[in-house]
């Protein structure tokens, strides 16, 4: 585990041989490696992993070193950014300089060099102080009074959410929001707007799945009057409403192929232009998106634009169902019985032991909306201002939902679970697994270690 009074570097080269190089030069500098062969494998690191600096080929597949670097620019913009380029593009690296990296060496390079640049990138932000704690390691971060109050964080698998969460909402980066209905995803999306940079502005919610098809277009992007039949005057669209704010897309497996065209546009011009009108407008927010959809099937199946899912998922962050967390029950029934109190005037009802065994006990299959729901009906029903056990008309769980059946899996477990299972067709071989995935070599070892897997033959 990294200790928390060393640097760590991210190192992006998908040339294995620059990677072990300058592991072991940064090792040897008592500083702390995180290495990734890919831009898409750094970010995803980035998500999960306190970054002191990152060091990043231009060239490389995918989105490459540039697209790296504006995603760094635009979401983690306090993480200073060192290119590494072949001589005969020297020019790539100073148009790097230009877009916001903090310097720049050319291959072959001198490892003293490196090092010595590194430091001082390092001293010139005062990275030297102690990162934050990686999840697990120590006491996790004491969460918001509103997280406390209203979503728990005893349980493990919530701890860890709300560290990331919060970790996350220093940033402006886009995050996709993943999480059974009922768990919160909207509450989530509101903490990532409140503890952001973007608090001041506004929090723009559009629920894609309940809006027309026909009329979703209009509601996100505007529209000019006499663009079409109804279109009696301008009207900002929600998009341009969220500028300078949070713009929330709630159920965004719902939106039909051409709006998902429409959306991908805005979120990598940042700018739309309104139904009818030949004028772009530049728009600045953050997107937050959220799903009960498994948008990795969806993309498998042509259902959903494999580009616009990298692009909302900068971010990834899954919200565990309240099955897997009933430490956290007991808070939150009195967050939720504070609020409802309230609500029905009844500043005194309280809940009897045998009523919180028993929601202790259900499977909750609604999550912690079904949870607030119940406790509302018991409100009303119950006597003398004690909810016991009949008020509070729990229904068992379907036969095939996922808390009857105990075995669903967040798409992280699922994600855990193919690794293993190529892990194990590859008799362990973890080259083999990472080519029968299509995944790289070093994405599979961040994997491995990212979920605890045990290791096999490398």
């Amino acid at each position: 585990m990294t200790k928390p009074d060393i640097p760590t570097i991210l190192v992006v080269d998908d040339d294995e041989n620059i990677l072990q190089v300058l592991e072991a030069r940064l090792l040897s500098a008592g500083l702390s490696p995180l290495l990734a062969d890919r831009a898409e494998t750094a970010l995803e690191m980035l998500a999960d992993e306190p970054v002191d600096l990152i060091i990043s080929d231009v060239k490389m597949p995918g989105m490459g070193g540039g697209g790296l670097l504006r995603e760094v620019m635009e979401h983690w913009p306090h993480i200073p950014v060192i290119m590494l380029t072949a001589h005969g593009t020297i020019p790539d690296a100073v148009g790097s300089i230009q877009a916001g990296a903090a310097d720049y060496l050319t291959k072959p390079f001198d490892g003293k060099e490196l090092v010595r640049r590194v430091r001082a990138r390092l001293e010139a932000r005062g990275a030297a102080a102690a990162p934050a704690p990686l999840p697990g390691a120590g006491s996790a971060p004491a969460p918001t009074a509103r997280t406390r109050g209203l979503i728990g964080g005893k349980a493990p698998a919530m701890a860890r959410f709300l560290e990331r969460l919060e970790r996350v909402a220093k940033s402006t980066a886009t995050v996709l929001l993943l999480g059974e209905s009922g768990t919160g995803k909207e509450m989530a999306a509101r903490i990532l707007h409140e503890e952001s940079p973007r608090a001041n502005g506004p929090f723009v919610v559009v629920d894609c799945g309940s809006t027309q098809p026909t009329l979703l277009e209009s509601e996100l992007f505007g529209h000019v009057k006499g663009s079409f039949t109804h279109a009696v005057k301008d009207k900002k669209g929600l998009i341009e409403e969220a500028d300078n704010g949070t713009l929330f897309l709630d159920e965004i497996g719902n939106i039909s192929p051409d709006m998902q065209t429409r959306l991908l546009r805005f979120l990598q011009e940042g700018t739309i232009r309104r139904v009818g009108d030949n004028r772009e407008r530049a728009v600045s927010c953050r997107v937050v998106a959220a799903t009960n959809a498994d948008l990795t099937r969806m993309v498998a199946d042509g259902d959903f634009r494999e580009d616009l899912y990298y692009r909302l998922k900068v971010v990834t962050l899954t919200i565990p169902p309240l099955r897997e967390r009933r430490e956290d029950l007991p808070d939150l029934v009195h967050g939720l019985l504070d609020r409802l109190r309230a609500r029905q005037e009844r500043p005194h009802a309280k809940i009897s032991p045998e009523a919180m065994h028993l929601l202790e006990t259900h499977s909750w299959p609604g999550n912690v909306r079904e949870l607030e729901n119940a406790l509302e009906a018991a409100l009303v029903f119950c006597r003398d201002d004690v909810i016991e056990p009949a008020d509070l008309q729990l229904e068992p769980p379907p036969p095939d939902s996922p808390a009857s059946t105990g075995n669903s899996l967040s798409l992280e477990d699922n994600e855990r679970e193919t690794i293993i299972r190529a892990l194990d067709a590859a008799g362990g071989v973890k080259k083999d697994a990472a080519d029968r995935l299509g995944i790289s070599r070093r994405a599979i070892h961040y994997k491995i270690k990212k979920y605890g897997i045990g290791s096999g033959e490398s």
